[in-house]
């Protein structure tokens, strides 16, 4: 759901946690690795199995791997999506954990010790008390609201209120990033 055209011009890899559409664009992404020979792709092997013709540019990626990744250490967490339909077995998920300092988790609730988290801030799969309990089991120093692509304007004001709320009461950052904004760590 990214909607900037350039997000992978020039990179040397792209980290993907699962399958679902708005973590994977599989033509997005074999058009990105036509344009560029060396783009390397690591993912768990629920998205591997999509993208065949890439061959050894896909690396499948489990739960307590450690890699070397441009130049960033890169630690895989997690197994599973959370758990999101009674009748469907939840996909492929992995995190990825980036020099020890921003775990990205995907969609699952993946408790780490971790200084900088990006939490997803909504999904259908999602309430706001999960979202709550999982800042509070991180604890960590630091977090960023992610994965709200699916809400409207008013849906970002609960949310950005929810993240306020909590922030004050732990007493640290806690806040969504807008479109293009950054942070330094």
């Amino acid at each position: 759901m990214t909607p900037e055209p350039e997000a992978l011009a020039g990179a040397e890899a792209v980290l993907i946690t699962h399958e679902h559409f708005d973590h994977f664009e599989p033509e997005r992404l074999r058009a990105a690795a036509a344009e560029n020979a060396a783009l390397t792709v690591y993912t768990c092997p629920g998205v591997a199995r999509h993208l065949p013709e890439l061959g050894d540019r896909v690396r499948v990626v489990r739960d307590g791997d450690v890699l070397d990744v441009a130049g960033f250490e890169i630690a895989v967490v997690g197994e599973k999506h959370h758990f999101s339909h009674p009748d469907v077995p939840p996909v492929d998920n992995v995190g990825f954990l980036i020099d020890k300092e921003v775990f990205h988790p995907g969609d699952a609730l993946t408790v780490v010790d971790v200084p900088t988290l990006l939490v997803p801030g909504n999904a259908p799969w999602m309430t706001v008390p999960d979202l709550i309990m999982y800042l509070r089991k991180v604890s960590p120093r630091r977090a960023y609201a992610i994965h709200d692509g699916l809400i409207n304007e008013w849906g970002i004001q609960v949310l950005e209120s929810v993240l306020a709320s909590e922030a004050e009461r732990l007493g640290i950052e806690i806040r969504r990033l807008g479109p293009g904004e950054s942070v330094e760590l």
